[in-house]
């Protein structure tokens, strides 16, 4: 029996994007696995050197198919966006982007798209980390790299409470894609990252849905030891930008002088400490108990402040869905 939000969900149009680079081995099976509740399939062939969309193109009937083939690779976040675009001209409701490797079962689509179609969320995303029994299938470097990244985008986008941040089985609702800048939205693997991003920026609402990988014998292009740095410099760049809007540009209020005050504290009681510990262990002379005072009681009260901060910061997520009031 299908549940209310399933019946909701086939009154909407559903488009589903599919970016492909070298998915010839997985395509077909990924593709009979959508059910009717999808309107449209885009197949982005991302100039694939093995024809990936050729291939569909020549197996498959569905006339719910799509085929855009790129002329230049434009990576995983260009795929993605081409396929947003071309969904927005179809008159989407919703947007579902599904990696063609097959570690996505398409199958799982009414249940990514539930936060949605209830009217709690703007944007689903999934979450290989909900279940611990799905944790214990993951291999350990791809374990170690998303808790790294996991943190790292919780810093940059501001969704503390949102994990697995690379998960590319995500839906958004297609009125909160159109107000997003998806010109300025990374090309990369660090799309999904920098979705969240923009996303916060906008104030959308995020949701994480459990969901199970599959990990199969596919070849991932992602090369950790390549992206490590890329990466971490977006992060930090993304994390700049997000403080700077929404506590100084968009509001000023106690947490921004929490943030300032604990900066500016925690910096002097480090540097005034440094220093006269230097000339302490320089000289053989101990230091005076004022001088020590003098540094660990800004340290000490910069380091609550920033705390408070980030404890205000957890708190602030977006929690009234966007797309209501579009």
């Amino acid at each position: 029996m299908n549940s209310p939000s399933t019946s909701l969900a086939k009154e909407l149009i559903v488009v589903a994007v599919v970016p492909c680079y070298r998915e010839t081995l997985h395509i077909l099976s990924v593709l009979k696995k959508f059910d009717e509740m999808i309107s449209h399939i885009l197949i982005i062939d991302d100039a694939c050197p093995d024809k990936t969309g050729e291939l569909v193109r020549e197996q498959t009937n569905d006339p719910r198919i799509e085929i855009i083939v790129h002329d230049t690779n434009q990576g995983v976040g260009g795929a993605t966006l081409t396929g947003y675009r071309r969904a927005l001209q179809l008159e989407a409701d919703i947007i579902v982007k599904v990696d063609g490797d097959g570690q996505m079962d398409p199958r799982m689509i009414s249940t990514i798209i539930r936060p949605i179609v209830t009217g709690r969320a703007d944007y689903a995303k999934g979450n290989r980390f909900f279940r611990l029994e799905g944790i214990s299938n993951m291999p350990l470097p791809r374990l170690i790299g998303n808790l790294g990244l996991s943190f790292a985008s919780k810093l940059s986008s501001g969704y503390w409470k949102t994990f697995d941040p690379t998960n590319g089985f995500t839906a958004i609702h297609a009125q909160v894609a159109r107000i997003l800048p998806l010109d300025q939205i990374d090309h990369t693997y660090f799309f999904e990252s920098d979705m969240l991003y923009q996303l916060n920026v906008t104030r959308a609402v995020v949701a994480d849905v459990p969901m199970e990988a599959i990990y199969g014998e596919e070849t991932s292009n992602l090369k950790v030891s390549k992206v490590l740095m890329p990466f971490a410099l977006k992060h930090a760049r993304n994390f700049m930008k997000r403080i700077f809007y929404t506590y100084f540009l968009r509001d000023f209020n106690a947490a921004t002088l929490e943030l300032l005050l604990g900066v500016l504290l925690l910096a002097f009681g480090l540097t005034f400490g440094s220093v006269k510990w230097y000339v302490s262990v320089a000289s053989g002379i101990p230091a005076a108990t004022g001088v020590i005072i003098l540094a660990a009681l800004p340290f000490l009260i910069g380091s609550y402040l920033l705390i408070s901060f980030l404890n205000f910061d957890v708190q602030n997520q977006p929690d009234q869905p966007l797309h209501l009031d579009l």
